[in-house]
């Protein structure tokens, strides 16, 4: 069974930084991409970013200059170096794991709240 662990959630004030770590752990092969999906209270789970297996990267234009992602192969991690956060960055942010099979995995999520 596949796990992903999120860490690196928490409240910070508009115009901060924040970073999201992702680890994946069990039996798989072939990742095709791994990324973050966010849902804000009352609204629909979105993409924020994402990375591919071939480097190619993938925002979301909200987060668009502001995000990075970026990934680990041999920790098999994902990161999410947030900067100048804003208050509808929050969310609770969900770790994504996509195989080249088709198989989908997902992290329990990890809450980024923004406020003064």
């Amino acid at each position: 069974q596949v796990q992903l662990v999120e860490s690196g959630g928490g409240l910070v004030q508009p115009g901060g930084s924040l970073t999201l770590s992702c680890v994946a752990s069990g039996s798989f092969d072939n990742i095709f991409s791994m990324g973050w999906y966010r849902q804000a209270p009352g609204k629909q789970r979105e993409l924020a970013a994402e990375i591919f297996s071939t480097g190619s990267l993938n925002y979301a234009e909200s987060v668009k200059n502001r995000f990075t992602v970026s990934r680990d192969n041999i920790k098999n991690a994902v990161y999410l170096q947030m900067n100048s956060l804003k208050l509808d960055d929050t969310a609770v942010y969900y770790c994504n794991l996509y195989e080249r099979n088709g198989m989908n995995y997902w992290g329990k999520g990890t809450l980024v709240t923004v406020s003064s």
